[in-house]
């Protein structure tokens, strides 16, 4: 698909028309829908697209978009395994409150995890009371470590029903959350309304919605207060800033989504840089590792803030020997569904 839709359309095209190629590519097919596999084809195409205008100019790409707002952006991180871990971070509370004062000292002021159990492709679901109960024992237990000095981000996928989204809700109030995110599937805005209609916590949501318009429909039925549109699949920069610009409108601030690596990164912080309503950006720890290797020079982290790059473009250069001794070679999709309900 990425080879086909560049023959067809980019091939030999100006980049700095990004506007007119976005239109041709999303209505290629007498399509003009947010197909999510286009929308990944086309989301990457325009990115390289501004990473190119940008060092043409001689500019970061956030200078080309209203310019720099924010010297630095807050950031969090989910709880991570450990290779010494005895237990599983995602299902202990004990270990995941330990594992939350440890981020807290190296300089994180939010952290995220989901204990609302596994996926299934029979959700939405009721919770049961004991998966209620282990919720709330959970960010009752990371709360008691980490105190007033971070925010707590209630990740769940989608399992729910609004109905047990709401009862989950009334739980965790008293914690008081930052966010309570995709409570319900995405494909239902009007139950994911009535969520939000029912709880003091702010509902945070995007990552499996594309386009602009898509968020309209989320804003106009004011289920949520936090979008988290993913730039590798939203249809890339500029239409996360038109993004950021219908929330700015209501009120609404932005968290980008990080579902891919440090490219969609970089993209991510050239739109935090330059939107005023932008709230706390995802990240994967202290974006070292792998997510370093793969670069260049990597992206700066301090003490839980990315510090954004004055280089032209995109501000990082993917090392492309280092991708090319790293191929998948797996068959499993990431975040899998059980193929059997939940009980």
């Amino acid at each position: 698909m990425i080879e086909d839709v560049f023959e067809r359309y980019v091939a030999e095209s100006d980049p700095f028309k990004i506007e007119r190629l976005w239109r041709i590519v999303y209505s290629s097919g007498y399509t003009q829908r947010s197909d999510l596999s286009i929308m990944g084809v086309l989301s990457a195409i325009e990115m390289a697209c501004w990473d190119i205008i940008g060092k043409e100019l001689d500019r970061p790409v956030y200078e080309l978009l209203g310019g720099q707002v924010h010297e630095k952006l807050r950031t969090y991180s989910y709880l991570y395994p450990q290779e010494s871990d005895q237990t599983n971070v995602y299902n202990d509370p004990e270990l995941a409150a330990e594992r939350a004062a440890e981020y807290v000292k190296i300089g994180f002021s939010a952290v995220k995890f989901d204990p609302t159990g596994p996926y299934s492709a029979y959700d939405p679901r009721q919770l049961s009371l004991e998966a209620l109960e282990h919720a709330e024992n959970f960010v009752r237990r990371v709360r008691d470590a980490v105190g007033s000095k971070c925010d707590l981000l209630f990740g769940t996928h989608g399992q729910m029903t609004a109905a047990s989204a709401i009862r989950l809700a009334k739980r965790l109030e008293k914690y008081d959350p930052l966010w309570l995110e995709e409570p319900v599937p995405p494909e239902n805005m009007e139950e994911m309304a009535r969520v939000a209609r029912s709880t003091s916590i702010p509902i945070a949501t995007g990552e499996r919605l594309a386009t602009k318009y898509e968020f309209a429909g989320l804003l106009s039925k004011q289920a949520a207060s936090i979008l988290q549109m993913a730039l590798g699949r939203v249809g890339g920069i500029l239409e996360a800033k038109k993004i950021a610009g219908m929330a700015e409108a209501h009120y609404a601030l932005i968290a980008p989504h990080l579902y891919c690596g440090p490219i969609e990164g970089a993209a991510n912080i050239q739109i935090d840089t330059c939107s005023p309503n932008f709230l706390i950006q995802e990240g994967i720890q202290t974006w070292g590792g792998f997510q370093a290797e793969i670069l260049k020079e990597p992206i700066c982290w301090q003490e839980g803030y990315i510090i954004p790059s004055s280089k032209p473009g995109l501000g990082v250069e993917l090392d492309e020997a280092v991708a090319a001794m790293h191929p998948y070679t797996g068959k499993r999709l990431h975040l899998e569904m059980l193929d059997t309900p939940v009980r």
